[in-house]
């Protein structure tokens, strides 16, 4: 390719034994505002308090100049790019991310295969039983993100009107009428997809009164304990807040699994020592 003439202007790096140039020579430390820049496509949550929280709690350790300012290499960016992939698509707590690098966890650690391309903000999962893609949402705080209609909601969650009306009926979900159409936030429509599985072994709206309760309780809990930053007019103590708010939402749903996962177990009961082969009968 043709170098214009402010590239022509420039000094060009010589190219070293293989030809390449510029190629070869490692990439440039990142400041904190570039990296925040960098993974904003694929985490639109990111922001520079969010990487100072996650520095705070000693799991990014960039380098810094003699002026304090933050420098990222590759490795850090790679590091950060990980943590967010863990809270994002397996909702883990720090203090597990914090085991699973420790563990040699990789942000390159995915399948081979190339996964199909999902909406913004949905990560794509494999098929189900059904032939039809799974997705795995990450879900955010910080706002309610599309509309759908009730027609696109049915469409693309295969639940039968009958089942929504319930969900309405029991307050587990509640749309919004604009102009004589039904419409719901993502993440209603995501408690439809998760509650047509679970209509599928008998589960039905009346049987959510349980969730429905634990999750207020749990967003009770939550809310007195960060309410007095949430409601501060300091940009950045509020950005901290809501961060902090996202980690303990992950960590208390990682709680509710372990407590299902210990209960599930009791329920199975040991595992069950196969037989072994009969012993000849002594004469």
């Amino acid at each position: 390719m043709a170098l214009t003439d402010a590239d022509s202007s420039r000094p060009q790096p010589p190219a070293g034994p293989s030809g390449r140039g510029r190629e070869e020579q490692p990439r440039k430390s990142m400041t904190i505002g570039a990296v925040c820049k960098a993974l904003e496509q694929e985490f639109p949550d990111i922001s520079i308090s969010k990487i100072r929280y996650l520095e705070d709690q000693k799991l990014l350790t960039p380098r810094r100049t003699p002026g304090g300012y933050r420098l990222y290499a590759q490795s850090d960016v790679q590091r950060l790019r990980t943590i967010l992939r863990l809270q994002r698509d397996e909702f883990l707590p720090l203090r597990v991310i914090r085991q699973e690098l420790a563990a040699g966890r990789a942000a390159d650690a995915t399948p081979a295969a190339p996964a199909p391309e999902a909406p913004a903000g949905e990560a794509a999962e494999p098929a189900g039983d059904d032939g039809r893609p799974r997705r795995r949402v990450s879900m955010s705080v910080r706002g309610v993100g599309a509309s759908y209609s009730l027609e696109d909601v049915l469409e693309e969650t295969r639940a039968e009107p009958s089942l929504v009306a319930e969900l309405e009926d029991y307050g587990v979900i509640r749309g919004e009428v604009r102009a004589g159409v039904k419409y719901f936030d993502e993440t209603e429509r995501e408690i439809i997809r998760a509650v047509t599985e679970l209509a599928r072994y008998g589960v039905g709206g009346r049987n959510l009164r349980a969730f429905r309760t634990s999750a207020d309780r749990e967003a009770a809990l939550l809310q007195q304990i960060l309410a007095p930053a949430l409601r501060s007019r300091n940009q950045d103590r509020r950005k901290e807040a809501l961060d902090a708010l996202e980690n303990l939402a992950a960590v208390t749903t990682h709680l509710k699994h372990l407590l299902l996962i210990r209960d599930l177990r009791k329920i199975v009961g040991p595992p069950t020592t196969p037989p072994g082969p009969d012993l000849p009968r002594r004469p």
